[in-house]
């Protein structure tokens, strides 16, 4: 599995420089922050390392280029050798470095599910919470094998000239084609996908999980002709939205963000009935940089003032509290973590992705497919 939001992040990011809506400085510090590498560090504190520190996510050669850019003025500052790999942390380059005995990577930013899997295969290790403050997520985001670095949610974004003050609301209105008529896009990769079919056929929030897939697909299938396309990306979902193909979607409260403001605000969209989860930090066995560095570069990755900078350039929720707090009042209504929207959210049940996610996925995609 790979993570096409942290890649969407990126051609925000790159969108908004193109734009001149952010300056170089913003720009290099943001590709930078694609690493979670904390803007404010602690004075004196380093760590003995024969090889530089490997952080890997998802940004292809735009982070590898941009990120090294920030990263080598962090390492001459602090004296702490850190590069960004962008090639992407898949489920099966982590097993492929792992099997050939040459492991090249330290940190790397997964999906829980395959953290906490590979974990107990002994192929990731644990987080080390002498060294992470557990303390510094929002509760039921620190995992044995992962930890959040940043939280994001799936929303309904709606075209307000479709709907005007007669808005969906919830799950059960972005199926309802005769209330809301107009075709919809949903996401290819399932997250979140299950759970709202599930509350569009009444299923309560809190009797969710474990989740009845084959109910799920029943009522994906039902709505599937008012389906103009599974997207893979954030770019897809907004071309669909802001060219009228597509009345209303299920997509990342970061893009949604961006469509809205690219409309002036035709397309609309809340947190009312999202669906919470996170991306996380995890850390390879015998990683060549040691644990010792590993440990400490997540614990700086909680950094709230990072934090909340990622925040203003992508909108990812800080998933450390503090962070959110430091969002700018007018600002925390775009904010998936602050105070007045967790309540209105549906947190994703790490424990069921864990344990579940590869057999729903293949009969998700078989049945959208056909």
């Amino acid at each position: 599995m790979h993570n096409p939001h942290q890649q969407d992040c990126i051609e925000i990011l790159m969108e908004k420089a193109r734009r001149g809506q952010i300056d170089r400085r913003s720009f290099l510090k943001g590709m930078g922050l694609l690493a979670a590498l904390p803007l404010a560090l602690r004075n004196g504190v380093s760590w003995a390392a024969d090889k530089p520190l490997i952080v890997v996510n998802w940004g292809g050669d735009a982070i590898k280029a941009f990120g090294k850019a920030w990263t080598e003025g962090f390492s001459k500052a602090t004296g702490i050798p850190v590069k960004i790999d962008g090639s992407g942390p898949t489920e099966g380059a982590i097993r492929t470095q792992l099997s050939s005995g040459r492991v090249s990577w330290d940190v790397v930013d997964a999906e829980s599910s395959i953290l906490q899997n590979l974990g107990k295969e002994g192929l990731v290790q644990a987080i080390d919470y002498n060294v992470v403050d557990r303390n510094k997520v929002l509760p039921g985001f620190a995992y044995e094998y992962g930890i959040a670095d940043y939280m994001l949610s799936y929303v309904i974004a709606y075209d307000t000239e479709r709907f005007g003050d007669n808005a969906p609301r919830d799950w059960k209105d972005f199926w309802n084609v005769e209330k809301f008529p107009g075709k919809r896009t949903l996401y290819k990769w399932m997250n979140g996908m299950l759970e709202a079919a599930l509350l569009a056929d009444g299923v309560e929030p809190d009797k969710l999980y474990p989740l009845d897939v084959a109910r799920a697909l029943n009522k994906i299938e039902e709505l599937k002709p008012h389906v103009l396309a599974f997207w893979g990306s954030g770019a897809e979902t907004q071309q669909l939205l802001i060219e009228g193909e597509v009345s209303m979607g299920a997509i990342w409260n970061t893009r949604a963000k961006v469509i809205g403001e690219d409309s002036e605000g035709r397309i609309a969209w809340s947190f009312d009935n999202a669906l919470l989860t996170c991306s996380n930090w995890g850390v390879l066995k015998g990683n060549p940089a040691g644990r010792d560095a590993a440990m400490r570069f997540i614990a700086y990755a909680q950094d709230p003032q990072s934090q909340a900078e990622l925040f203003k350039l992508f909108g990812n929720g800080p998933a450390n509290p503090a962070g959110a707090a430091l969002i700018p009042p007018e600002l925390q209504h775009l904010n998936c973590t602050a105070v007045e929207n967790l309540p209105k959210q549906i947190q994703l049940s790490h424990e069921w992705y864990t344990d579940h996610y590869a057999v729903a996925l293949e009969q998700y995609l078989t049945r959208i497919s056909k």
